[in-house]
């Protein structure tokens, strides 16, 4: 390529680069033209655009020579469109076309991989393909920063109502040793789960949903949805604790607007004799149902109005606390409150222990109180005033960038809030006397300066700030899990991407409403507790998961996690649930169980590539290598059936399997345990051939599920049916899991078709099975195989004849497993010689079959086999088949002989020579001819029979042994063929 055949566009500039020997390249930016032109092509379709596709294209831009095409034309001429559709397809010109327009990493392949494009399903359902897009969130036109985003909504959820009215009541009851005890467990508890949640959240987009996504796409759709919905629950319930909140301190701050009369409770033994007044529940029921209302009508305004009302919930709070730590160091002994001691020694001492007493269902303490109160109901009661770390993730649809504000402002926020908690423990608990600590609810108000009633307006706000986020996050929440169309009954809280989930928040409205008919902050609390720790585990128990298979995909930018951190906050949150409540936590795990169980059964499939997934495949691999390669022991043996779906003539159309097929496999697997390996080849070439192959693969998988039958399906590709399966019984398979026994239909249709085509490949696949070692079972009458509900009496007759390592024997027991056969009894018919031993071969199969605790009946039957035909014996109705037999193959051997003499070669048949002895082939038709009137006789009420298969003669052709086969099986209707292998099956040692 000369100098002048690459040119920057209009010649002159300086925006670009020079290359080593002094020409100028432009830099290729995502907002260039020709890249904005090129975003709007279909990828998939030619890229042989005539000049037309580009109407502001400058006409001074030279194109690059190629050169010579391959039917020697000479170079295209500038003037010519760059690309020109030529008759054998589109030709690209361009050094690179040999791998394609599509292979090139170029600004179009990035675009399309960072979810610029049209949104693809989450999860692949009803055979939707699976793309390296799917599940990429949707750009949305309001993204959020870290602080807006994730900072302030989880500062928002976690100084919550039990910060400002419960704490220092918790801080006088506990005592500050204690105290410091509950926060720091509470706090390392989240904090874990805050670093499980920074790794998780960094190795990928993510969609909305939080906590739900994470966990889902971690553990798997069912574990995702039934924490997800709990943590719903839990979410609607934190915000009619927040409501409750707030309407109580607003009732306490202004009295005279308690619609019912007041509680006045008298405290007895405390040193403060005094009346408390606390709000009236209808009071609470009423101004808490109005307040939800109304927040929901901010919620409804969307993203934007709830950012615009979140700073004036926030601004308050933090005036309210900086007034709250102003009011503790300004606090004087001469205080006028009585019980305010400002901050001293003596206090702190005397509040170091615990001092737990009973009280009333207000928290009011009481000799007789109903409510006692230790460590582990505290932690339950405190544990939300930590909960709130899941606000930001629960915007991560919203978010600018999820990778980097989830982690930091998630952590930021943690650790803020927690070290705010352990240094009041210590202000509340060197402020005031105990009994201060224990009946003052509104304590932060009353130390607060300059004046009281700003905190209470504090308090108001920041507890309607938590609930604005509660009733922001759980309707979001519950769209996420519908939008994944996991449960059918969730359908109706669907919504489109981008917009706002109006009756998912109309339900989670209502369930606030009940909720605060409730009215009981003490009973709430709990409920919160279980949900939020629930989900916390889940995330941990996620990151645990994903940190310890390591998969190639786990990449998170958050680099400071550990599996063993992760494996610590899971461990922790559960021993919380414990603490606070046993009861309440095997109501939880119940109920997410349910759930789990719920989704099972009614959900939709879907393959998320979750961590299970990879813990099975990890454990797949390391059962492979324990295996090893040696020979499976007979107590470990299990049957692996490689069923030969390829049919002996047509089925149905859309049917890819035998129906009976797939029934007789479930046969061979004791309790369905097992694998099967259901193969089917296509002829033709594999290039032509390979989308047909995907589609009747699929097609194959479907079946095997509708027929309830576990196992795999394999379609190959060949020129033939002989070759596809040599390739199959070489290569199917890994280690000891390779199949064992090759299942197939007998080919009792053989007659009807070409003649030279189907004996020589039934023929062609036993003389492989043995030479590749694999047992053999030919199912012959499989259009009269029970099903499961249909249920056979009489007997299983084995006609064991030749040594197969136990085979017929294991068998005839699976069979017995099975509700179809179970009424069944076992009859071994054992053939010997007319001269042999029959007492003393009896007992030794007796004894074989006890030691291998095996129950039949045993026959030992001698015959003299010798080469004739009595007339008048049981055998006379076969003696038709036999004759006919006999007449065909003379008719055959005299073709084969006056067609080698035409052409002058030797005896052929099958494409190879042959060695026929006909003496031989006399002795083989009288011997199949006994042993088909022995089966008549004996086995006519059979259930099913079993036989030996008898090898194929090597010098025999095909069609011989084909009549030889039919004359065996003659009016028997039911009978298995089966072939073992060089090795035991069965053995008699425990």
């Amino acid at each position: 390529m000369g100098d002048s055949d690459i040119e920057g566009a209009g010649g002159g500039g300086d925006d670009g680069f020079r290359s080593p020997i002094g020409r100028k390249y432009r830099p290729v930016l995502a907002n260039d033209r020709a890249v904005l032109e090129m975003s709007s092509m279909d990828p998939g379709s030619s890229s042989s655009a005539s000049s037309s596709a580009f109407p502001d294209q400058p006409t001074n831009l030279r194109k690059i020579n190629v050169g010579k095409s391959g039917n020697g034309s000479s170079d295209a001429k500038d003037g010519d469109s760059p690309h020109q559709s030529q008759p054998n397809g589109p030709q690209q010109e361009s050094k690179l076309e040999l791998f394609g327009f599509d292979s090139l990493v170029n600004i179009l392949g990035l675009k399309s991989m960072t979810g610029e494009q049209p949104a693809q399903p989450s999860s692949p359902r009803d055979g939707e393909d699976i793309t390296i897009t799917a599940g990429l969130p949707k750009p949305d036109t309001l993204k959020l920063g870290t602080m807006m985003g994730v900072f302030i909504p989880c500062v928002q959820s976690i100084l919550g109502i039990i910060y400002y009215i419960r704490f220092s009541w918790i801080v006088g009851m506990a005592g500050i040793g204690e105290t410091l005890i509950l926060v720091a467990l509470c706090g390392t508890c989240t904090f874990l789960t805050s670093i499980s949640l920074s790794a998780i959240a960094t190795n990928g987009a993510m969609k909305g949903g939080g906590p739900y996504y994470l966990i889902g796409r971690a553990l798997g759709p069912e574990v995702g949805v039934s924490i997800g919905l709990c943590f719903f629950l839990g979410n609607a319930v934190a915000g009619a604790l927040y409501v409750l909140g707030a309407v109580e301190t607003f009732l306490k701050a202004v009295p005279a607007a308690g619609i019912f009369r007041e509680t006045i409770t008298q405290v007895n033994g405390t040193k403060i004799a005094q009346p408390i007044e606390s709000p009236s529940s209808h009071d609470l029921q009423i101004y808490g149902i109005v307040v939800t209302i109304m927040l929901c009508f901010i919620v409804f305004g969307g993203v934007k109005m709830i950012n615009r009302v979140a700073p004036a919930f926030l601004i308050p709070v933090l005036f309210s606390l900086i007034c709250i730590y102003l009011g503790v160091l300004l606090a004087k002994k001469d205080h006028p409150t009585e019980g305010i001691t400002g901050l001293s020694f003596e206090t702190l001492k005397e509040n170091w222990s615990s001092d737990y007493q009973k009280t009333n269902d207000a928290g009011i303490p009481e000799p007789d109180g109903s409510v006692t109160w230790n460590f582990n109901s505290l932690v339950g009661l405190f544990f939300p005033a930590v909960t709130g770390i899941m606000a930001g993730s629960n915007r991560s649809s919203s978010l600018r960038d999820t990778q980097r504000s989830i982690p930091v402002g998630t952590l930021s926020a943690t650790l803020s809030t927690s070290f705010m908690y352990l240094i009041s423990v210590i202000l509340f608990g060197a402020v005031a006397t105990r009994d201060k600590l224990l009946t003052d609810r509104l304590l932060t108000a009353t130390i607060a300066w300059p004046l009281p009633s700003l905190i209470k307006i504090g308090i108001i706000l920041s507890t309607m700030g938590a609930a604005l986020q509660s009733l922001t996050g759980a309707p979001r929440l519950l769209a996420a899990i519908a939008n994944d169309d996991i449960l059918p009954i969730l359908n109706y809280f669907k919504v489109a991407d981008g917009s706002e989930p109006h009756i998912a928040t109309l339900f989670t409205a209502l369930l606030c409403i009940g909720c605060v008919v409730i009215g009981n902050l003490d009973l709430i609390t709990p409920t919160v507790t279980m949900f939020f720790l629930l989900c916390y585990s889940g995330v941990n128990l996620s990151c645990f998961l994903l940190d310890l298979l390591d998969a190639p995909s786990w990449r998170p930018r958050w680099k400071f996690h550990h599996w063993s951190l992760s494996l610590l906050g899971a461990l922790l949150c559960i021993v919380i649930m414990f603490l606070i409540s046993w009861s309440f936590t095997v109501v939880s795990l119940a109920l997410a169980s349910l759930i789990y169980k719920y989704v099972s059964i009614k959900g939709k499939a879907g393959d998320w590539g979750d961590g299970f997934k990879s813990a099975y495949f990890q454990l797949a691999l390391r059962s492979l290598r324990s295996l090893g390669a040696n020979q499976v022991h007979p107590k470990n043996w299990y049957p692996i059936p490689l069923v030969f779906c390829r049919p002996w003539g047509k089925l149905p159309e859309n049917v890819p399997c035998h129906p009976k097929l797939a029934d007789f496999a479930n046969c061979m697997k004791k309790k369905g345990r097992g694998l099967t390996i259901f193969v089917s080849i296509l002829d033709g070439d594999y290039h032509e051939c390979a989308e047909d192959a995907k589609t009747a693969c699929k097609q194959l998988s479907t079946y095997i599920e509708y027929k309830n039958c576990e196992g795999v399906a394999e379609i190959v590709v060949a020129p033939n049916m002989s070759e596809g399966f040599r390739g199959i019984v070489q290569t199917m398979g890994l280690g000891n899991l390779k199949p064992n026994i090759v299942v197939m239909r007998y080919p009792e249709i053989w007659r009807r078709e070409n003649l030279t085509d189907i004996p020589a490949t039934f023929v062609g696949i036993i003389n492989d099975c043995i030479v590749a070692n694999k047992a053999v079972v030919i199912v012959k009458g499989l259009d009269e195989w029970p099903n499961v509900y249909q249920k056979q009496y009489g007997t299983i007759d084995l006609y064991w004849i030749v040594r197969d390592g136990g085979l017929m024997l294991l068998l005839s027991q699976l069979l017995l497993t099975k509700e179809s056969f179970e009424s069944c009894k076992i009859q071994v018919f054992c053939i010997a010689e007319e001269d042999a031993d029959a007492e003393g071969l009896k007992a030794d199969v007796k004894k074989f079959l006890y030691d291998l605790r095996m129950q039949a009946e045993v026959f030992v039957i001698t015959m003299k086999w010798d080469v004739q035909v009595d007339s008048g014996s049981p055998q006379d109705e076969s003696l038709d088949a036999f004759t006919s037999a006999n007449q065909r193959i003379v008719d055959y051997l005299t073709q084969m002989k006056a067609t080698a003499e035409r052409e002058g070669t030797p005896l052929m048949a099958d494409g190879k020579p042959v060695i026929v002895n006909e003496k031989q082939v006399e002795k083989f038709l009288y011997t199949t001819l006994k042993l088909n009137s022995i089966i008549l006789r004996y086995s006519r009420m059979a259930a099913v029979v079993l036989v030996s298969l008898p090898p194929p003669p090597l010098s025999h052709p095909a069609y011989f042994y084909m009549e030889y086969m039919d004359l065996l099986l003659e009016n028997v209707p039911r009978i298995l063929i089966v072939r073992g292998y060089r090795r035991d099956v069965v053995t008699l040692f425990t």
